[in-house]
Parts: C-alpha cells; sequence; structure tokens
C-alpha cells in the first residue's frame, strides 16, 4: 500500500502529465473541433494530425474528464470544456492556457534559473498574454469594483491595464477610464475593447516608469503590476501616482494574497516562482509590504480588503 504523504508527493511531481495534455490540446485546437461528436480518426483529418497519437491525447482528455467518449469510440466536449475552451464563449480561458504553453517552455529552464539568478526567455507570445489577463480579469471586475467604490470616481486610469477588461467595466458604470500600457498592449486592449462594444475609454501608449501617464484622476488602478518589480521600482511608480492624483484621489493595488513568511497560500508562493523565471526582480510581495509604500509615499486612509482570488490595498491622496 503507497502512504498516503507518498501519494500526495506523485501527485505533486507528475503534475506536469495532465497539464502537457490540456496546453497541447488547446493549442492544437481539440476543443473546437468537438463540438459535436466525432471519431478521432474525422478529428486527426481536420486538425492534420497522427490518427493514432490524436486518439491517445483524446483518451487522456477523456480521463481527466475535459472529453466524454461513447461506447462507439465517438468523442465530444464535457460540459466544462464547451463552457470555457470554445473560442468566442464570454469566459473563453484559452488565452490563458495558450499563455501557460509559453511559461512551460520558460519553466523548464528553471535549473538554470535558480543557478543563475537570471530570468529564462526562451519563448513569448504577446498576444496570447494579454488576451489571458482578459480572460482572467473578466471574472474580478464585479468584486474589484465593488471593493474599490466608484462613488466620486468620475476619472480612473488603470495602469498598465494590459487588456483594458478593469477599464471597460468602470467605463460601463459611466466612470471616464484610460488605459496605460506599452505600444504593442494597446493594440490589442483598442481591439478587445471593440470587441465588447465599449466607447469612451481612452488610450495612452508609453513606458510608466518613464512617461507621463496625466493626470487629473479620482482613481489609479494599478492591478497585478507590482509584481513584475523590484520593491525600489513600485515605491518610484505609487509616488508617480499621487502626483497623478486629485485631491481625495486613491490608488488601488490589486495582487495575489501571500503571507508575511512569503509561503501561503501556495498558489502565490508558487506566482513567485512564475515571477522569478519571467522576470529580472519581481516577485509576490504581502499586503503589509505593499501598505509599507504605500505609508513612505505618503499615502493616507489606508485599507486592506480581502476577494476571493486577490487582494485590494487602497490608499487617498490627502490635501
Amino acid at each position: 500500500m503507497v502512504p498516503d504523504d507518498l501519494a500526495g508527493l506523485r501527485k505533486l511531481y507528475l503534475g506536469f502529465i495532465s497539464s502537457r495534455v490540456i496546453l497541447t490540446a488547446v493549442n492544437l485546437g481539440i476543443f473546437d473541433s468537438l463540438t459535436k461528436a466525432a471519431a478521432a480518426t474525422e478529428i486527426a483529418k481536420k486538425l492534420k494530425t497522427d490518427p493514432r497519437a490524436t486518439e491517445i491525447l483524446l483518451d487522456a482528455l477523456t480521463g481527466v474528464g475535459l472529453v466524454n467518449k461513447s461506447s462507439e469510440g465517438r468523442y465530444r466536449n464535457a460540459p466544462v470544456s464547451n463552457r470555457y475552451l470554445i473560442k468566442g464563449v464570454r469566459i473563453y480561458q484559452g488565452d490563458i492556457i495558450k499563455h501557460a504553453s509559453t511559461m512551460w517552455q520558460n519553466f523548464s529552464g528553471l535549473d538554470e534559473v535558480v543557478r543563475t539568478g537570471r530570468p529564462a526567455r526562451r519563448g513569448f507570445d504577446h498576444e496570447s498574454f494579454i488576451r489571458g489577463m482578459h480572460n482572467l480579469t473578466v471574472l474580478r471586475t464585479e468584486d474589484l469594483i465593488k471593493a474599490v467604490k466608484l462613488k466620486g470616481v468620475k476619472t480612473m486610469l488603470d495602469l498598465g491595464g494590459g487588456p483594458g477588461t478593469n477599464a471597460i467595466a468602470m467605463a460601463r458604470k459611466g466612470v471616464k477610464a484610460t488605459v496605460f500600457d506599452l505600444p504593442a498592449t494597446i493594440k490589442i486592449a483598442k481591439k478587445i475593447a471593440r470587441s465588447e462594444g465599449v466607447k469612451g475609454v481612452g488610450f495612452i501608449a508609453g513606458d510608466f516608469h518613464v512617461d507621463s501617464f496625466g493626470s487629473g484622476y479620482d482613481l489609479i488602478l494599478v492591478s497585478q503590476i507590482v509584481h513584475a518589480f523590484s520593491a525600489e521600482e513600485n515605491i518610484a511608480l505609487l509616488r508617480k501616482c499621487r502626483k497623478a492624483l486629485n485631491i481625495g484621489g486613491r490608488v488601488a493595488v490589486q495582487e495575489f494574497p501571500i503571507n508575511d513568511a512569503r509561503t501561503a497560500p501556495p498558489h502565490s508562493a508558487l506566482f513567485s516562482v512564475n515571477m522569478l523565471v519571467g522576470t529580472e526582480k519581481g516577485r509576490c510581495y504581502s499586503p503589509r509590504e505593499i501598505k509599507h509604500w504605500l505609508v513612505e509615499t505618503g499615502y493616507k486612509k489606508i485599507g486592506i480588503k480581502n476577494l476571493p482570488e486577490t487582494v485590494v490595498i487602497i490608499g487617498e491622496r490627502e490635501g
């Protein structure tokens, strides 16, 4: 009999197998081809893949619950796959899975990253990354808006806003919203705003470390940004945000929660490894650390609000 702790260990170190199966299925378009029942040979012909390999992959996807297989050997998406893995559905998650496939390439260099302290950049797909952020953020905007409270907010800046998902959500509430990000990202954000049918969102392209991002904002959202940079860079950025706020305006920093020891919850500790692999100086920062930065840069009335997947630390610019 296998001891429970050994079974748990095996589950951890073999978890990459099911992960790779899902990543490959999304990359190949398997789920888009299984909205109707089809035989493995039909899928292989459509996707121009090897028939034997395709059948084995489909059986594995059935084993993990993402595909159903009939007694006649025909395959069809399980409900969860139709809900999240078909292009065009509102809460499509395929882009973030494609980004995970890029992460796979970079994580494969983790041995060398730990030896040298330098990030691995074996692969990068910017469009999948930005659209993947939209896949995730669209599920969080409602909770975020409730946490920051838009009463009195007429103008907001989504700093490093990526796909602009939060700005789009706030624009729908009547806020004049602006997205600031790098030029390549702004191009994608504009496409997303058009596809969402939202007007009135402004866009500014630049590097927020060196370029002006304007002023006169009632709210500046710094969402999932600080984990990519050093503490010193983040302090400088928050100081810059304070100058761009109206008196009484607020900055809201949204991040993954992590304890002061930086060990829990596990997904946040593992996310720090993602930052180790992908950035020069980033990691997860605890709410206490971020609160300290806000104090240091002159913000007042600092509050911390825990959301289902994230934490928001809010500070106000007083007169």
